[in-house]
């Protein structure tokens, strides 16, 4: 009766558990998109490159600066004169003179020509919007992939911990018949120790695969932004696209693989650099403008030719040319570092392209065999499920022992490993396929 009751509470576990509030996939990757930290910090680059060229038109705008000044002076003056009558000089001494200075003007200045670099940064900086907005969307492609695997991971666990659970009414059963045969001394003692050791090591197995649960549960909270300690339930099987083809990934993946994207526009904005380090190879050109005023009050003049007040106001405006010649060769110092950058992203892209080309073709690879697995593997089920009800029953009958009935269980429990491993790693693959694709979003 005490592996009955056992038995039946780990039924009413599992009532329990499916009383759970669930979550789906899509549930997951919407909270992902929104409470993701890599997603977020990625979105918030591409936000930055958005001010950027939002900002951008700021470079054809002219720079207009007012400026302020006012001071107060309180000086002790000593003067000598030289006496034009008599040749003696004349000392005059005066303690607390005052003055005060009231300045302000505005400035403008204008660049009108620049070598065309302003335009060439407003249209690195359209590009860099752009490459933000591929960067974030390659993050989220690698997020979502990251939750759809994380979710089904989690899916496969419990389809383990289902299959072991479905084990024990067999081990049950075992321990009863062996119980009943020790009673009418038709059995050993041994024989019911083994079946309640191997019972015990089902149910030590269960325990570690609720740990596992846990565990990978608290992994997907941290992807989707849950509080860790979140409970939920989940699907209950792997659903599969069996019918995925080679071509339609190797053949696209140049036009879709926000990754691969995100390396070319990364060209397009070395390129641009490049001509923005040439611009400084030319005069520049710029319209100068101000208006100033001036006044300055003395409260005691030492020459009658001094005045005591002073105020001077104007306005002026000209052209100002700046020619380079010779800036120790720094400008052509940048233009080879940008050149050199382009080559960089240059290798970058080929190097992207190759990894994405590999790796479409290993993961189709992986994909084939394990749907190949998956038939063998299904098949294996109905054999281990026949070979087990067959030696339950031969146990029964008395024609085999308890030790034909185990092997035949652990071959079923390995074939459900087996079964479940290939269904996981099948919808990894096709997960990995699309992720390099960038189609995991439609």
């Amino acid at each position: 009766m005490k592996y009955v009751s056992i038995l039946v509470i780990g039924l009413f576990s599992s009532v329990l558990v499916n009383a759970q509030q669930q979550l789906t996939l899509q549930d997951a990757i919407t909270a992902a998109l929104k409470n993701n930290y890599d997603i977020l910090l990625s979105r918030n680059d591409s936000t930055s490159y958005a001010l950027d060229r939002y900002y951008s038109f700021g470079a054809f705008m002219p720079q207009l600066n007012a400026t302020a000044s006012t001071v107060w002076n309180t000086n002790n003056q000593q003067l000598k004169f030289a006496s034009r009558v008599n040749g003696k000089d004349s000392l005059i001494t005066r303690n607390g003179v005052r003055t005060s200075n009231l300045n302000y003007g505005v400035n403008l200045n204008w660049t009108l020509f620049d070598g065309l670099k302003m335009f060439a940064t407003r249209e690195r900086l359209m590009e860099q919007e752009a490459l933000g907005a591929l960067n974030l969307k390659a993050q989220v492609v690698n997020s979502v992939a990251a939750v759809i695997n994380s979710y089904y991971g989690i899916v496969r666990q419990k389809e383990l911990l289902r299959a072991l659970q479905n084990q024990d009414t067999v081990y049950v059963e075992r321990i009863q018949l062996a119980d009943k045969k020790l009673s009418v001394g038709l059995g050993s003692k041994p024989e019911l120790l083994q079946a309640k050791v191997d019972f015990n090591a089902q149910r030590t197995l269960q325990l570690t695969q609720q740990s596992i649960l846990a565990q990978l549960r608290d992994q997907l909270n941290q992807l989707i932004g849950f509080k860790q300690g979140s409970v939920y339930e989940v699907e209950d099987s792997i659903p599969l696209n069996t019918t995925l083809q080679y071509g339609e990934f190797a053949q696209k993946f140049e036009e879709s693989s926000p990754l691969l994207l995100a390396a070319k526009k990364g060209i397009d904005v070395a390129n641009l650099s490049v001509k923005e380090q040439k611009a400084g190879m030319w005069p520049t050109l710029s319209f100068n403008s101000a208006y100033n005023f001036a006044k300055t009050n003395n409260s005691v003049v030492v020459n009658q030719n001094q005045p005591f007040y002073n105020q001077n106001t104007g306005f002026n405006y000209g052209f100002g040319l700046n020619v380079p010649i010779l800036n120790g060769f720094n400008t052509r110092r940048l233009i080879k570092q940008a050149q050199l950058n382009v080559q960089y992203q240059q290798v970058n892209y080929e190097k992207q392209r190759s990894l994405i080309d590999v790796g479409i073709s290993n993961s189709f690879k992986d994909y084939e065999l394990q749907k190949k697995l998956l038939d063998v593997e299904y098949d294996n089920i109905l054999l281990a499920d026949e070979n087990v009800n067959i030696a339950l029953q031969r146990l029964k009958q008395g024609v085999t022992t308890s030790l034909e009935l185990r092997e035949a269980q652990k071959s079923q429990q390995d074939a459900y490993i087996r079964l479940i491993t290939a269904k996981y790693n099948t919808k990894m693959a096709e997960t990995e396929l699309l992720r390099l694709k960038g189609d995991i979003l439609k």
